[in-house]
Order: C-alpha cells, then structure tokens, then sequence
C-alpha cells in the first residue's frame, strides 16, 4: 500500500498543472480525459495492491477472487468504452493520464525494491 500512496502524492504534482494546460487546448474533452485516465489507473491500482495482499495473506486463489478480478476489467472495460463512444471523454487524453500513473508505478516500485 506504500506504493500506492506515493503514486497519488506524487502524481497529483503533475496531474494538476497538465490538466491545468491542456485547458488551453481543448476545453472540456482533454482535461477531463487526463483526470479520468488518472482516477482509473489509481482504482485499478489499488484493486490490484489489494489482491496481491490478499493472495499473499491468508487467502488463497478462491474462484471469488477470480470472479471479483474478472467483473473489475470488465465493469473498467465498459466504462472506457462508453466514454470513449459517447465523446465523453479524449482518448489521447485518458492515455496521458493513464501512462502518468503507470510511470509513477513503476518509479515507486523501483525506489521500493532498491531499499529491499
């Protein structure tokens, strides 16, 4: 979960002023994009933190975890494309949030693995 917390402190750092500039670009479809891409990669970030600990805790792969993991892509899946089909959203825009977090991802996991 430290990995976590660090990727939202973090990433809020340049989310703000990216969203904040890309205002100038187009108004409504590209921040809104950018924030959307972000809180999806942060909820899909945390659902996975939270798997992990549970498959190394005292559960095991029981099938409501597979299920549980298996409705989570399938309810983001939907949710990207019915924004993306209605023109909700940017698509350029919800990858650039999204590829923030995962840089941040994998910046953290390296930062945690050199003090390991």
């Amino acid at each position: 979960m430290e990995i976590l917390k660090g990727v939202i402190k973090k990433s809020i750092f340049i989310m703000v002023p990216m969203m904040a500039g890309s205002v100038f670009i187009e108004p409504r479809r590209l921040p809104l994009g950018i924030m959307t891409g972000w809180l999806i990669g942060i909820v899909n970030l945390r659902a996975l933190s939270r798997n992990v600990m549970a498959l190394l805790g005292t559960e095991r792969a029981t099938a409501k975890l597979v299920f549980m993991n298996m409705t989570r892509l399938l309810a983001l899946f939907s949710a990207i494309a019915i924004l993306v089909y209605y023109r909700i959203i940017n698509i350029f825009g919800f990858l650039i949030g999204f590829t923030i977090v995962l840089l941040f991802v994998l910046i953290e996991g390296l930062k945690t693995g050199r003090e390991r």
